[in-house]
């Protein structure tokens, strides 16, 4: 009865590839019996209730609908359900179609719960629906066996599906690789550091290939051994045993001398096998244009490697006839100048078939190397100048017109600040796809407790301050005892392999020299640290009690003191020190770095170290085993700095012992500290922000899109002044456009000079005129060795009155004002950031005084100012009005003023307004002045009341050189 149950229920389910159909109709056409057998309602519910809620591993009826009910609750554009994907109500439309009662869907909710999290988050221009459903499962052979390798991996079925759906969201918005005209279209995919890219690229090149393109290009970082690690994850998931060997016997010593991976341990156990080469199973051959050891060096075969065979000579190559029959041609190279250079020159030999070739270009880590960072300032006669690599790519850009550009990276802020008007370069035009956070992935918010009170960083952080000293003996003794703690749970229960790699990363400086000194002092600390010794057990025991038994993940085994713990801690030690040293320097210029054997961690049986580094243990270098960092290198750029958070990744069975030693008072320059801890909390947020606003844009309206990456090009946060969203050179091409400063001064000095204008201006202000008190008070500020007093006009004007007098003002340089304007602008579309502004005239006292009315109102003091830049005025404000608008907007603590104080509001800004003249003003026989002949000018603080809300942040998003439109301010100008 199982197996027919089984068997049954698999057909079923097969004939509804394209969406749940009544089950029982289906289950009585296809049995063999007369009548129908208890297809569902009995069995099938006794067995779901039998295998008990969660993957069904233990009963594969169990496991076929799991499998099937999280690809249907996960489809994102269903053509049988209007309910979104990944809730209730589509699980209930799911139901419906299938006929399903309330007890079987019942059995099901518990067996196979709705996986809720969130999906990729797509923003795209509309584009030629050509990848179907139907069209991807016609045409999937390298695709299912993909597939079906993440699940032999252990990939659960919500991981799978969530791939599938991500990869398939990039494939479709590529070009019909069919399409009898050529395009070319340019993606960006945007994931976390450490999060899996590689697997998404991976699936949207079996996807790809599947569908009809018929050469792969993927950019592998800037090291060999980078390329080498994507190349045999390449090799071994997706292009198989067959296509590797080429007809090879594998019994053939003689046969295999030039064949990889014949010295690789994983080899043949753990590549993908087809069951034959894939052209005589009705499909077509993978030929690899590179191999593990070898980048591109020219085609060995002569030019006739891409020179693909056709069936109809008469029909181009991209025409169906011709591409399916077509092996696809795979290479996985470096960004550097001389690989590419030597595939450029091969493909310029090939003549015209380029122009019909589908082409797939993948390029990894897409803001290194890639990015164009020449200054346009320095451009001659308009002509764009391009760094190598960036060259390079344009160039094959340019040479494959069916190319298809798709970037990955953990990072974006570089690529999205190309110019989307460069026809030539890189900018997203076409999508740009955020990749959601990954089940069991450790990111930075498993450290940082960013909304609320929790317990993140008490768990996993331990900050480095000048009081606590370097805390380094303590981070080793961390490392040993996390090695012994993996050692013990591999005893119980935890499966043997899974800590096959056990790592600490310490990184401290940029230079060798100082690389080499610390590798040396560790190791001089590591043999005197005493942990066969009685002193080294004491510091252990203490902390294992202090820290680890406090923190430790009740679901996993931890030994209940550390009597028990003893045994392991020897042989955690002998791992540790096992071929030499227990460190392990990497760093320098080229690849030789990199071939230690102990860096090689796919045929290293167990790398157990110490590295230490820097920049090279960034970027892409995915350190295995990674429990225990030591960091306190700075950096001035964002990008770079997240970069350098390897220990964000996936870290299962020891998520609970992981460890983050991190400088809290690291020199910046030789007058500044800055706090690295707060310095990767900024970080999260500026990316949080990104993707928040992704998400905004994202929703269809209509079925079309909101917004192009072209038409709006996403804005980029910094949250910390002294943190940069990436190095200068990368962002020459960057506009402000937002400065939210609350608690800040801000002072607009680009005022227009024409009477016109200004009378303009002037009547914008009438609003606050008119709200001004007749009464003049003294307002009075002592604070920081300060005792400020002055006479004032005070009003006060809602958020929304001041909005609409700000938007309405003309200036001489607008880009100068419309960075804060943004930030008054999107304070109010919150609704909960500022209530109202305080307006504050200051009024002069002195005999020479020089008063008038403005549009009717009491009369206010004129000052007198002159213009130091061009249209730009010099110093407006007076240092002794800061104290009392400091102390209302929330920035000071106490002003001493009882008048002050109950002006102090939350949620209040201030506004100092200041009517100025530059010459001897000319006044009416009542004592008005003309609106034309005086400047409206202002500062204005905004508020800081904790339930604000609003932190500082500036926001920049890149120009298109296209639209001539935009102010632009050097993002150099903004202040700390």
């Amino acid at each position: 009865m199982t197996d027919h149950l089984f068997n049954l229920h698999g057909d079923v389910l097969a004939a509804m590839r394209r969406g749940p159909k009544p089950f029982a109709k289906l289950a009585f056409a296809l049995s063999e019996a007369d009548e129908p057998a208890d297809t569902y309602t009995g069995h099938f519910r006794d067995r779901l209730v039998g295998s008990g809620s969660g993957s069904g591993s233990g009963d594969e009826l169990t496991a076929l609908w799991h499998r099937t009910l999280t690809a249907w609750d996960l489809t994102e554009q269903a053509d049988w359900s209007t309910a979104p994907a990944r809730t209730d109500a589509r699980r209930s439309d799911t139901y419906d179609r299938l006929g399903f009662g309330g007890d079987l869907r019942k059995a099901l909710d518990a067996a196979v719960p709705v996986f809720k999290e969130p999906g990729a988050t797509v923003i795209s221009r509309e584009f030629t629906s050509w990848y179907s459903r139907d069209t991807a499962a016609a045409r999937a052979f390298y695709w299912n066996s993909y597939e079906q390798t993440l699940r032999r991996k252990g990939w659960p079925d919500a991981a799978v599906s969530s791939l599938d759906e991500a990869s398939h969201a990039v494939v479709e918005r590529l070009s019909d690789p069919t399409r009898a005209e050529a395009y070319g279209a340019r993606g960006l995919v945007v994931g976390y550091v450490q999060s899996g890219k590689t697997a998404n690229f991976t699936g949207v090149t079996a996807k790809a290939i599947d569908a009809g393109y018929r050469l792969v290009i993927i950019l592998g970082g800037t090291l060999n051994l980078l390329r080498g690690q994507t190349q045999r994850r390449l090799d071994m998931e997706l292009i198989g045993q067959e296509n590797i060997l080429r007809g090879a016997d594998p019994a053939d010593t003689d046969a295999l001398v030039d064949v990889d991976y014949q010295d690789d341990e994983d080899w043949p156990a753990k590549f993908v096998s087809h069951g034959g080469r894939p052209s005589t199973l009705g499909s077509f051959d993978i030929e690899r244009l590179t191999t593990l050891n070898r980048d591109y060096l020219g085609l060995k075969s002569g030019i006739g490697a891409l020179e693909i065979g056709k069936q109809d000579r008469t029909k181009p190559l991209h025409d169906p006839v011709n591409l399916h029959h077509a092996a696809a041609r795979v290479m996985v190279v470096k960004k550097n100048k001389s690989v590419l250079e030597k595939l450029i020159k091969d493909l310029k030999r090939i003549g015209p078939i380029l122009s019909e070739i589908p082409a797939l270009i993948i390029d990894d880590e897409s803001d290194q190397a890639s990015v164009n960072t020449t200054d346009p300032k320095k451009w001659e006669g308009g002509t764009v100048e391009r760094k190598a690599i960036n060259g390079q790519i344009s160039q094959l850009l340019g040479l494959l017109p069916r190319a298809q550009y798709v970037g990955y990276t953990a990072t974006p802020f570089a690529n999205v600040f190309v110019d989307p008007g460069d026809e030539e370069d890189i900018f997203p035009r076409d999508f740009l796809i955020s990749l959601p956070r990954p089940t069991g992935y450790m990111g930075v918010q498993d450290f940082h407790d960013l909304e609320s009170e929790g317990t993140a960083e008490e768990t996993h952080v331990r900050g480095i301050y000048e009081d606590t000293g370097d805390r380094l003996q303590e981070a080793l003794d961390a490392f040993v005892l996390t090695g012994a703690l993996k050692l013990y749970r591999t005893d119980h229960g935890v499966p043997d392999g899974a800590f096959r790699h056990h790592t600490m990363l310490v990184h401290q400086s940029v230079r060798v020299r100082d690389q080499a000194v610390l590798a040396l002092h560790i190791n001089s600390m590591w043999h005197r640290s005493a942990y066969t010794g009685q002193e080294g057990h004491a510091r252990l025991a203490a902390l294992l009690e202090k820290d680890f038994q406090r923190y430790a993940d009740e679901g996993l085994p931890t030994p209940a003191s550390y009597d028990e713990l003893k045994p392991y801690v020897f042989n955690a030690r002998r791992l540790i020190n096992s071929g030499g040293e227990p460190v392990i320097i990497v760093n320098g210029d080229t690849d030789r770095d990199y071939e230690q054997p102990e860096l090689d961690f796919d045929r290293t049986p167990r790398v157990w170290k110490i590295l230490v580094g820097g920049t090279k243990l960034s970027r892409g270098f995915t350190v295995e085993g990674l429990t225990v960092t030591y960091y306190r290198r700075t950096t001035q750029q964002a990008d770079t700095l997240m970069q350098m958070g390897r220990w964000f990744g996936f870290r299962p069975g020891y998520r609970d012992l992981v460890r983050l030693y991190i400088g809290r008072e690291e020199p910046l320059g030789k007058k500044k500290t800055v706090d690295l801890y707060e310095a990767f909390e900024a970080v999260c947020r500026d990316e949080e922000t990104f993707r928040t606003q992704l998400t905004r844009y994202a929703a269809l309206v209509d079925g079309k899109p909101q917004v192009t990456p072209a038409q709006i090009p996403p804005l980029v946060s910094q949250h910390l002044p002294w943190l940069k969203p990436a190095a200068r050179n990368k962002m020459f091409n960057a506009e402000l456009v937002e400065i939210r400063s609350p608690g800040q001064w801000v002072e607009p000095t680009a005022y227009p000079t024409g009477a016109a204008d200004l009378r303009h201006n002037t009547e914008a202000w009438r609003p606050a005129l008119e709200a001004l008190d007749p009464a003049t008070v003294t307002l009075r500020c002592s604070s920081d060795g300060r005792d400020d007093s002055y006479a004032a006009v005070l009003g006060t004007l809602g958020h929304a009155a001041l909005l609409g007098i700000v938007r309405d003002l003309k200036w001489s340089t607008p880009a100068q004002f419309s960075p804060h304007l943004e930030s008054l602008v999107s304070a109010g579309s919150t609704g909960d950031s500022i209530d109202d502004w305080l307006v504050i005239v200051p009024q002069q006292t002195s005999a020479a005084r020089v008063e008038a009315s403005i549009l009717g109102s009491r009369p206010l003091s004129l000052a007198n100012r002159t213009r130091r830049r061009g249209d730009l005025f010099g110093a407006i404000s007076e240092p002794k009005h800061r104290g009392v608008v400091l102390r209302v907007a929330g920035a000071l603590k106490d002003s001493q003023d009882p008048l002050v104080e109950s002006l102090a509001r939350d949620r209040r800004g201030v506004l100092v307004l200041y009517p100025l003249v530059e010459n001897e003003p000319r006044l009416s026989s009542s004592g008005s002045i003309d609106p034309g002949d005086v400047v409206m000018a202002f500062s204005l603080v905004a508020p800081t009341s904790p339930d604000g809300g609003r932190r500082s942040l500036v926001r920049f998003r890149a120009i298109d050189s296209s639209r001539r439109d935009f102010a632009v301010i050097d993002h150099e100008e903004v202040g700390a």
